[in-house]
């Protein structure tokens, strides 16, 4: 996948399709709009290009009344995430408080057509932008009679009258709901991060763990609790359980953690960078009087993860 960092690293092409977007998630409905870009690149001889915004707009924009944004996924995410669904191509633009000044026309016409080379535009249904979000479908009908350029606008995707948005997947994903998070999806949803050295207390207990503390502080952790999760390792699926939390057995006011018991796995992984996928919510985070209640509620917890993998194999 060719990744580019700005405009005038990309070669100029007058056959050029472009769709522009966040993409924080890169969901069913994104999906829709990638799958239709690559249709129209092949059935017309045409280069694709994803142009997408790192860091977040909304980051950059951020009000201070505004409560922070959290993000489904990290810019190294969403690139893994485009690669898969075939995506060749891609602009990441460092979004900043200049960039958000540029007018809508002038992104369109000294951008798109002329360092790009606008041959069609894909939009998604709600698809705003340029300075003040001025950029709309009207005048993009406009500039596309100017400039010979063709515009299709992808209809919103439907789950059960549900139109999917990022919005919606960050409110499920933190109210457990990630079950539904995943269909709407349609993958797991994933945290991807450096395994670090834990207190081995785990390993004591009989159920060694990764450790993981969160690098990125923009993206969106799970609520706290056990969780049925899984993580590919040599091109095989392994399933575990995994605890977000801080530990209140231990720690009065501990570092919120990820910690992740994979089960007939006893590999050394320190400081390598791995997914966690997570498939369902299984309980709220405790705190334990003794070490025998730890070992039987992991015990239990372990056997309902295993029957849910049983499942998963089948």
């Amino acid at each position: 996948m060719n990744i580019y960092k700005d405009f005038n690293e990309i070669e100029k092409n007058p056959n050029s399709i472009v769709t522009v977007g966040t993409f924080d998630g890169v969901h069913r409905g994104h999906q829709l709009i990638i799958k239709r870009l690559l249709e129209i690149s092949k059935h017309n001889n045409l280069r694709h290009l994803l142009i997408t915004f790192d860091p977040h707009p909304q980051i950059v924009l951020q009000k201070a009344d505004r409560k922070q944004i959290f993000l489904l996924t990290t810019i190294e995410e969403r690139l893994k995430l485009f690669q898969s669904f075939g995506i060749e191509n891609v602009l990441i633009i460092p979004f900043s408080n200049e960039f958000a000044n540029i007018d809508a026309k002038d992104f369109i016409i000294e951008y798109l057509v002329k360092k790009v080379g606008l041959h069609s535009l894909l939009i998604g249904y709600d698809h705003l932008f340029g300075k003040n979000r001025q950029g709309n479908e009207d005048l993009l009908k406009g500039l596309s009679l100017e400039h010979n350029f063709s515009i299709e606008k992808i209809k919103a995707f439907q789950e059960n009258e549900l139109i999917i948005s990022s919005t919606i997947l960050r409110n499920l994903i933190l109210t457990k709901q990630v079950e539904q998070a995943n269909q709407l999806l349609g993958y797991p949803y994933f945290v991807e991060d450096i395994v670090v050295e834990g207190s081995k207390r785990g390993r004591k207990l009989g159920f060694p763990t990764l450790n993981f503390s969160f690098s990125n502080k923009y993206k969106l952790i799970p609520s706290q609790g056990v969780y049925f999760v899984s993580t590919e390792m040599d091109c095989k699926t392994i399933y575990g359980m995994a605890s977000i939390g801080v530990r209140p057995t231990f720690e009065d006011e501990g570092e919120l953690l990820l910690e992740v018991h994979l089960f007939d796995f006893n590999r050394d992984l320190y400081g390598k960078k791995v997914s966690v996928n997570f498939h369902k919510f299984i309980r709220e985070e405790k705190k334990f009087n003794s070490t025998e209640e730890i070992i039987a509620q992991l015990e239990e917890d372990k056997r309902i993860c295993k029957e849910l993998s049983a499942v998963e194999t089948q």
